[in-house]
């Protein structure tokens, strides 16, 4: 996610905690609740596109970015900031489009490919093709109760979900246009993915391949920038570059009755816990939506039948359609709360009423990169 003040790239680590940022001259790092700035490394010849994080440790993967980057776009350097250096190295024939870790993985994606190596040794173990994947679309379950991977397939809309533990693929006709946007749950049960329309987002059952929700963002096309699960997958976040983070709740309204968060808090039939459901409002539907139940599904069209948004934040200032601030979030540490960043350097914590729903309050903004260069003075 490029950005002005030199910034070439924004991304949450697994459990949303924290997020890295790579600059023309280096990387930073924040904690995002309370958010101060946990730690910068500056280069002084070249910059990095890709800060990928493994969770809080010394350990992460670095790509070189921007008009002097710091390490060849072709290569992940995984580097130890205790010994401050690198200690592995992969190199590809083309640009590294992103990277993926869990504490037994590393995932590098390319334009059309996507390889798995063992964290230990850097061994590959697998290997898969993909149709034209420029964005490097690709997400990892963090969790260590199941390992599950999901990338663009060979088709068009399509995804492959890989299920390692079960040594099984999954292939699912996710959108009849271009993916935009994907996004797995903590342990890899719950699949969220966008197409390049942006109007809906549809949530999978990632073993089965089974849809769960579809759920509308807006009636205008959008790009899809993040997608989102929040702790026990009861509510799911989405931004866009209509400046808007919309809030969607799992608990209700889906075939198969919700949710697929943490194993050991889901009941063993995989439905949210009972205090969950009367917690949370259902989204919003159509006033038309009664016609639901007089006209035959067949002809009865999806905008009327869809699920809204329960919430909304609108980022200050970025209200235009189609802006160039691209934006990412991510649940906070405490309960109905949001992390949004964006790539002009805006921070933003808010909180969302569960139950009225509505638009988000704003808890608090910094611009991390202007606090950064005076903390640095």
């Amino acid at each position: 996610m490029a950005g002005s003040q030199g910034l070439l790239y924004v991304g949450f680590n697994q459990d949303h905690g924290c997020f890295a940022c790579g600059t023309d001259s280096g990387f930073r790092i924040y904690n995002c609740d309370p958010f101060k700035q946990t730690f910068r490394r500056d280069f002084l010849n070249g910059g990095i596109g890709i800060v990928e994080m493994l969770f809080r440790c010394n350990i992460l993967a670095l790509v070189g970015g921007g008009n002097n980057p710091r390490y060849p776009p072709n290569k992940v350097m995984i580097w130890d900031d205790h010994q401050n250096r690198c200690i592995g190295e992969l190199s590809f024939r083309s640009e590294v489009k992103a990277v993926k870790l869990r504490r037994d993985r590393v995932v590098v994606v390319l334009e059309y490919k996507v390889y798995v190596y063992n964290f230990a040794d850097l061994r590959l173990m697998h290997h898969f093709e993909t149709i034209s994947n420029p964005k490097g679309l690709c997400a990892l379950s963090p969790s260590s109760s199941a390992c599950v991977l999901a990338c663009p397939g060979l088709q068009k809309g399509h995804l492959r979900v890989e299920l390692f533990d079960i040594r099984r693929p999954t292939l699912i006709a996710a959108h009849e246009g271009t993916l935009s946007c994907l996004a797995l749950n903590l342990d890899g049960t719950r699949l969220a993915t966008a197409s390049e329309r942006g109007t809906l987002i549809r949530v999978w059952d990632s073993h089965s391949g089974q849809p769960l929700h579809e759920l509308r963002r807006g009636a205008e096309a959008a790009d899809i920038q993040s997608i989102a699960f929040n702790f026990d997958s009861t509510w799911l976040a989405v931004s866009s570059d209509h400046g808007t983070v919309h809030v969607f709740s799992l608990v209700s309204g889906g075939p198969a009755g919700n949710g697929g968060g943490r194993l050991d808090r889901l009941a063993g039939n995989g439905k949210p816990p009972e205090e969950a459901v009367g917690e949370v409002a259902e989204n919003t539907k159509s006033s038309l939506s009664f016609l639901s139940s007089l006209l035959p599904t067949s002809i009865m069209p999806k905008y009327i039948s869809s699920q809204w948004s329960v919430a909304q934040f609108h980022t200050p200032g970025h209200q235009a359609v189609h802006s160039s601030v691209r934006t990412i979030c991510a649940f906070g540490s405490e309960r109905n709360t949001l992390i949004v960043i964006s790539s002009d350097g805006s921070f933003y914590k808010c909180s969302f009423d569960p139950q009225r729903g509505g638009e988000a309050r704003r808890e608090k903004f910094a611009r991390f990169l202007q606090i950064d260069d005076e903390d640095a003075r």
